[in-house]
């Protein structure tokens, strides 16, 4: 499926609920910020997650549901590859490019399973308590 079929599919809590797993939400991240930016992105994400959750009736509870810091760490760390290491023409090739985004544990690498897992970290985004998000010069910009 190309990149522009799988937004419309996403957005219209259509796309295939087997098929939204991590690669999913991080071609979607990507895509989202090399079209709209940065601030964009994240309202984007924020609400068509949360829109696609409701169209799939996947409750918001403790262990399910959206979860604020995994997305923002997730949509932070696209961030950063794209700033380091350029586009790529698909997502899928930018995330066939980047092994490092498959690893759906790399948040382990930032924060504590107590913070991370904690209703503050799934309700808003908490800061890293291990180490730093990477330095980026600034967040992806539309142009």
């Amino acid at each position: 499926m190309n990149d522009d079929d799988f937004i419309e599919q996403f957005e219209a809590c259509s796309f295939p609920l087997e098929q939204w797993h991590h690669r999913a939400h991080v071609k979607l991240a990507y895509l989202y910020l090399t079209r709209h930016g940065f601030d964009a992105a994240e309202m984007m994400l924020r609400n068509g997650i949360r829109a696609y959750n409701a169209a799939n009736n996947i409750p918001d509870e403790p262990t399910s549901g959206y979860h604020e810091t995994i997305t923002q760490f997730w949509l932070r760390i696209v961030d950063a590859t794209v700033q380091q290491y350029g586009q790529l023409p698909t997502a899928d090739e930018f995330f066939e490019f980047h092994p490092q985004l498959s690893q759906k544990k790399n948040h382990r690498l930032f924060y504590s399973p107590g913070l991370f897992m904690s209703p503050l970290a799934k309700r808003e985004f908490v800061e890293p308590d291990l180490t730093h998000f990477p330095i980026v010069t600034n967040a992806t910009e539309v142009g």
